[in-house]
């Protein structure tokens, strides 16, 4: 049966009469000031886009909730855990790190994996990448280690020189290289990987008692990575592959999952720790500190309006609801200042 078509209206609801001629003095007269129509529609025209962001640059997102399957009352007092089978909203953005917008999905690269919770007491967001661990520990060396692996300033080219002159003279970064450069270094797609909060946070219960804590989002699709060879063609031939392969199983209802765990350590634990805990370059051993069972994080719904809901969405681990708070983890704090900031620039001051 025919369908009437929606309304065109402007960016304020008022339905547009014509919008394939301007309104002009007489048929082959000047365009007339008073088409707001035609001023406004260049005006936004000139504003649409917004910088890309610095660092994963491109991306997919989607939309679903989080559902608390085990009680960590005893750690955190954050009302999103505060009962099983509690369901809060989430949005997820997945992306690669380090390529521009327009780059392939299936390049060797960290992925990044971040998570907005709605909860009542405002939004919490979490922020992780593929890898468990991170290339440096101390912040200052964040635009460093960026610099290094964007275009060369002369050249404008990709310059493999100075990623490995950066990362053969910090030792530290050795455990991420090497994750990096293993198998899982090119995850098939968003669906097939697990996802770290590479920082460690502090938790804080009813009671006030604190304890640290890592966050890990582990694929119940199972783990599943690309072949260099199958990788390198996709970059050709579906470039967009992982964005692809998520939107289309949301769609299809193969609703992707996760379930959510955490590692505890307390105060006293930390102090005697071998190693600096805090280091975002190594792991909290899990035959010390085990998995602790969380719920589920599942996605259900993809975007309608792409620029919207995921070009614009932002991320801030300053963003912490009561219950969940910083750690001495020095990357976390670089964190706290850089994210926000980003935003401010990226999107300006006002910013959600």
């Amino acid at each position: 049966s025919f369908q009437k078509p929606d309304v065109l209206t402007s960016s304020s609801g008022i339905p547009i009469e014509d919008k394939l001629n301007s309104l002009t003095a007489g048929p082959h007269g000047p365009i007339l000031l008073q088409d707001v129509v035609f001023t406004k529609d260049l005006a936004h025209f000139n504003r649409e886009r917004i910088p890309e962001r610095v660092m994963h640059a491109k991306g997919a997102g989607a939309f679903g909730f989080f559902e608390v399957t085990h009680d960590i009352t005893k750690f955190c007092k954050a009302k999103v855990f505060e009962q099983v089978g509690k369901r809060t909203p989430v949005a997820v953005r997945f992306s690669t790190v380090v390529g521009e917008s327009g780059s392939a999905d299936t390049v060797r690269d960290p992925r990044g994996f971040a998570v907005k919770f709605y909860t009542e007491d405002g939004n919490w967001d979490l922020l992780g990448l593929s890898s468990p661990v991170f290339s440096v520990r101390d912040p200052i060396r964040l635009p460093s280690f960026t610099h290094s692996q964007k275009r060369n300033p002369q050249t404008h080219l990709m310059d493999p020189d100075m990623m490995w002159d950066f990362l053969s003279l910090r030792p530290e970064s050795l455990h991420h290289v090497s994750f990096l450069f293993s198998d899982r270094g090119i995850p098939d797609g968003y669906r097939h990987m697990n996802g770290y909060a590479i920082n460690t946070f502090k938790l804080v219960n009813a009671d006030g008692k604190g304890i640290y804590c890592k966050f890990h989002l582990k694929t119940d699709q199972g783990i599943k990575n690309l072949p260099v060879e199958e990788a390198a063609e996709l970059a050709s031939s579906d470039p967009d592959y992982a964005i692809r392969d998520l939107y289309n199983a949301i769609a299809d209802e193969n609703y992707p999952s996760w379930s959510f765990y955490i590692q505890v350590m307390t105060f006293e634990e930390a102090e005697k720790f071998p190693f600096n805990p805090f280091d975002v370059t190594k792991v909290w051993p899990q035959g010390d500190y085990p998995l602790l069972p969380v719920g589920k994080l599942i996605l259900n719904r993809n975007p309608v309006n792409y620029f919207a809901e995921v070009e614009q969405i932002s991320f801030d681990p300053s963003n912490m609801p009561p219950g969940i708070e910083p750690s001495p983890d020095k990357v976390l704090q670089g964190r706290l200042f850089v994210y926000h900031d980003t935003q401010v620039y990226r999107l300006g001051p006002n910013y959600l």
